[in-house]
This record gives C-alpha cells, structure tokens and sequence, in this order.
C-alpha cells in the first residue's frame, strides 16, 4: 500500500482516528462473538447475549422504520408519481 493510500485513509473523515471507523468494528467484534457462542448452546455471557439482543431488536426496529417508509408511505407514492410526469 503507498504512503499516500495509508495517509489519505488515516485521515479520512471516517478513518481510524474517529469513532465512525471504531464504532461498526466493535459492533462486528460483538456479532463475531455471539456467532462463536452458537457453538456452545448455552449462554455464558449474560452480559454479550445482552447487547446482542438490544443491537438485534433495535436493528429491526430501524429495519421496519426504513420498509414502512419505502413501501407503505404515501409521500413515496407522491415523490414517484411527480418522478413520472417530470
């Protein structure tokens, strides 16, 4: 990788240097971990199965937010149809 490359993603606005870049790699952390303890059947870890099932709900809460909002919104029925006149 050039120098240029590795300064120009060190910088980034979402680079490592910022929480934007820390952030999703903790969250994929925690998603690998929980997948590792299907293994195990059994919950050990309170406290991981915890935040799973918080990041789980609240993943699908966001989920059916985005599908109500693109499928049965009427303001995307009007933003479609004045796409179709223009």
């Amino acid at each position: 990788m050039s120098t240029n490359k590795l300064l120009a993603f060190w910088n980034h606005q979402a680079g490592p240097k910022t929480v934007h870049f820390w952030a999703p790699t903790f969250k994929w952390g925690i998603s690998i971990a929980n997948i590792a303890d299907f293994s195990n059947y059994n919950i050990k870890n309170w406290n991981l199965f915890s935040v799973n099932f918080a990041m789980a709900r609240t993943g699908l809460y966001q989920l059916s937010r985005k599908i109500k909002q693109d499928y049965f919104s009427e303001s995307t029925e009007i933003e479609a149809a004045a796409m179709q006149e223009s």
